[in-house]
């Protein structure tokens, strides 16, 4: 069948996107499902620094990919062997496909999965294959190439959602909120009430605060470098914001906290923004990174300070999740007005509008902008 994407050709055109167009709104062609995969009609699809990572060259890519992971449709059809989803079904997208078999999977860590990890490196499914073409094969995007009016994805890739849940608020839970609640929930493992501090607040970072308010978090401190997101997260339950430009920004987190918090969440996908996290934390305390810098990029701390003062830094991929578990959950939670991720959408545009919705996003001038297909 035949449908439209957004093709990145060349990764590190310069910007502003509007003008050098990396994204290229194609039609495609697109094999139907193979065994194991399901065709999904995107109904939503979020903007991530994920895919600004491949477009600016950060997180190198086979080219050319039809971009996109956070996603949200309707099962249009299903290839043999698919279980417990049917045509009609609405499902999210989860950006790793994972195989159930390997030593990470049989360990309970599915998204660290080696065969799920390795395909998306490569640009295919699960499987190894390719289903989209524009005379030549085109890469898939984490397994999913949600930047388009329809996909071919593995089964693992797809949870099944409640059909009375907006799209646009469906697409978000499969990586902003699967990983920022997550790092909360998973990774962390917050107990309730301890201090936090979270660093970045775009999609996944505003969603690991609304994780960690849920959990009573006290203090719960925001940083960032956008005063219009800091004063958003003080609306969602931040006791404390502060600018990260500001060079004593992690002595006033200090001070504030009564000597550094217990936990800090380092959710920019920047060096510096780890180094603030470390330097915020408290004796004894806990570093949770999920953000992801250029690959060459390296952390330095103190030998000493982790072993003196028996600091701890974990990395968080997809939250730690296991989707077809945590997805259901966090709607529930959704749902009961506990976690109101509805607040994190910031645009609603269409696919043509998709290289200007970059330039905000590369800008910091925007939470989450979702597509939304007609």
């Amino acid at each position: 069948m035949k449908s439209l994407a957004a093709i990145l050709v060349e990764s590190g055109r310069p910007r502003p996107y509007a003008a050098s167009q990396p994204l290229e709104i194609a039609e495609v062609e697109l094999d139907p499902p193979g065994p194991g995969e399901v065709l999904i009609e995107m109904r939503a699809a979020g903007l991530c620094h994920s895919d600004l990572s491949v477009i600016d060259g950060n997180r190198p890519r086979p080219l050319p990919m039809a971009l996109g992971h956070e996603g949200a449709g309707v099962v249009a059809a299903v290839g043999e062997g698919v279980t417990g989803l049917h045509p009609g079904d609405h499902v999210v997208t989860a950006f790793v496909a994972a195989c159930g078999h390997c030593a990470p999977c049989t360990k309970g860590r599915p998204a660290l999965c080696e065969p799920g990890m390795a395909a998306n490196v490569a640009g295919t499914l699960l499987s190894g294959a390719r289903r989209l073409h524009r005379g030549a094969p085109v890469h898939h995007h984490l397994g999913v190439s949600a930047f388009a009016r329809h996909a071919v994805v593995a089964q693992e890739s797809c949870v099944k959602v409640p059909h009375d849940l907006p799209f646009a608020e469906a697409a978000v839970f499969g990586c902003a909120v699967l990983t920022g609640v997550g790092a909360v929930v998973n990774t962390a493992a917050l107990p309730r009430g301890a201090s936090a501090a979270v660093i970045g607040l775009g999609g996944v970072g505003l969603a690991a605060l609304l994780g960690a308010r849920r959990l009573e978090a006290t203090p719960l401190v925001a940083v960032d470098l956008g005063e219009d997101k800091l004063a958003l997260a003080q609306s969602l339950g931040a006791t404390h914001a502060f600018n990260a430009a500001d060079p004593d920004c992690a002595a006033r987190i200090r001070e504030a906290t009564g000597g550094g918090v217990d936990f800090a969440f380092e959710m920019a996908g920047a060096v510096p923004a780890l180094e603030l996290a470390w330097n915020a934390c408290a004796r004894g305390g806990t570093v949770v990174s999920a953000g992801l810098s250029h690959p060459e990029r390296m952390f330095c701390l103190r030998h000493v300070t982790l072993v003196a003062e028996e600091r701890t830094l974990k990395g968080s991929y997809l939250g730690g999740a296991t989707p077809a578990r945590d997805i259901p959950r966090y709607i529930e939670w959704y749902r009961r007005g506990e976690l109101p991720v509805d607040r994190l959408l910031s645009e609603r545009i269409a696919l043509g509008d998709i290289n200007e919705a970059f330039d905000r996003l590369a800008e910091g001038r925007t939470v989450r902008q979702v597509i939304e297909f007609g």
